[in-house]
């Protein structure tokens, strides 16, 4: 189904998030390293347009910064520090721009899962945005990326902007009306938690075609299940090489 692009079995998540600093050039750079051949990570919109990689809609968490994504600049943003929260060692590390990132994917030969993750009420905009993003600036050595998001709404509009886009449908839970969910979306693949899915689930995905992708797996045993029951691949906070 996936003809320009071939999902490897192993996706760093949000870079190799165990090891550094969640959705941040080090990590990215720590799944290459670890034989990762592709990261998943997370884009929001500051409060002035530009796409960050970041994950929460405010900063207390992982950087030393305080408030929401939404209200907050890139003026005010781009001199936080995201790295001290994970490890002292890695103090001064910033928050990646996606431009940024694409580049150092260039550099590194990574490909990419890009979840769309808008702050509240930014659905539409923030997927047109990284859409357009994708559509004049993803590096042309690189496969097409994947996009994904929790948010269907952002997904119909990022493939309304780039109608080539290879989409992800991400999922909590598997609701009643996946199929119909999917198609509307456009989806070719289904993204759902490991601790939930089962046999019977899975044949029934892939039955109609969709590769499913299951997050966030941490352990080799659990990802050599999930692989031997029809998962394609994995999105893990400690990538390897297989």
């Amino acid at each position: 189904m996936l003809t320009s692009t071939k999902i490897p079995r192993i996706i760093g998540h949000r870079g190799a998030k165990g090891l550094a600093p969640e959705n941040t050039l080090v990590s990215f750079r720590k799944a290459k390293e670890l034989g990762a051949t592709w990261v998943e990570f997370d884009v929001k919109e500051t409060e002035d347009g530009v796409l960050i990689i970041m994950h929460d809609d405010d900063l207390d968490r992982t950087t030393n910064g305080k408030g929401t994504i939404i209200k907050s600049k890139w003026s005010e943003i781009k001199n936080l520090d995201a790295g001290s929260y994970f490890n002292s060692k890695f103090i001064n590390e910033k928050i990646p721009t996606l431009e940024e990132t694409f580049l150092l994917l260039s550099e590194l030969n990574l490909g990419a899962n890009i979840e769309i993750k808008p702050c509240p009420t930014r659905e539409k905009r923030t997927a047109i945005a990284i859409a357009n993003e994708i559509k004049n600036k993803w590096p042309k050595n690189l496969p097409q990326p994947l996009v994904s998001s929790f948010s269907m709404e952002s997904l119909v509009a990022a493939k309304k902007v780039d109608p080539n886009l290879i989409i992800g449908a991400l999922f909590e839970t598997l609701p009643h009306d996946w199929k119909k969910i999917a198609l509307e979306v456009q989806a070719k693949t289904i993204h759902i938690d490991h601790e939930i899915v089962n046999k019977e689930m899975i044949n029934e995905i892939t039955h109609e075609g969709y590769p499913i992708l299951t997050y966030t797996v941490n352990d080799q045993k659990r990802a050599s299940e999930l692989f031997d029951m029809g998962v394609t691949a994995i999105f893990t906070d400690f990538p390897w090489k297989e």
